[in-house]
């Protein structure tokens, strides 16, 4: 099976146009960090590092200190497709997080996009 592009993308060139999304809705960056932060188990410092080091996304999620268990709780479509249909792990976990960034920039609070 062939692997998706994405993979092999530098996180820090996704990360603008994940926090541009959120800031034009009106949200901030510390919030697109948070949600990051939250899916990844990476404090601010370490995603700054890992930015900084333009790790791709495979790396970006296999360097992740502990994957939120919960993550799993997260359902919905993105890029039209439902998130417990994929397959691929790594895609998965890379459509939890444009999942994350979606409901961010859609206005909803930071209670609900997270689950507790």
């Amino acid at each position: 099976m062939a692997k998706h592009r994405i993979f092999t993308i530098a996180f820090s060139n996704v990360y603008p146009l994940y926090v541009a999304k959120a800031e034009r809705k009106k949200r901030t960056q510390d919030e697109v960090d948070r949600v990051i932060c939250w899916l990844t188990g990476y404090d601010k410092a370490a995603l700054r590092r890992q930015l900084a080091a333009e790790a791709d996304f495979k790396t970006f999620f296999a360097r992740a200190p502990m994957m939120n268990p919960k993550r799993l709780l997260l359902k919905g479509v993105v890029c039209g497709v439902r998130i417990e249909e994929i397959e691929d792990p790594l895609m998965k976990e890379i459509r939890y997080l444009d999942k994350l960034v979606d409901d961010l920039a859609k206005g909803r609070p930071m209670e609900k996009i997270l689950p507790a």
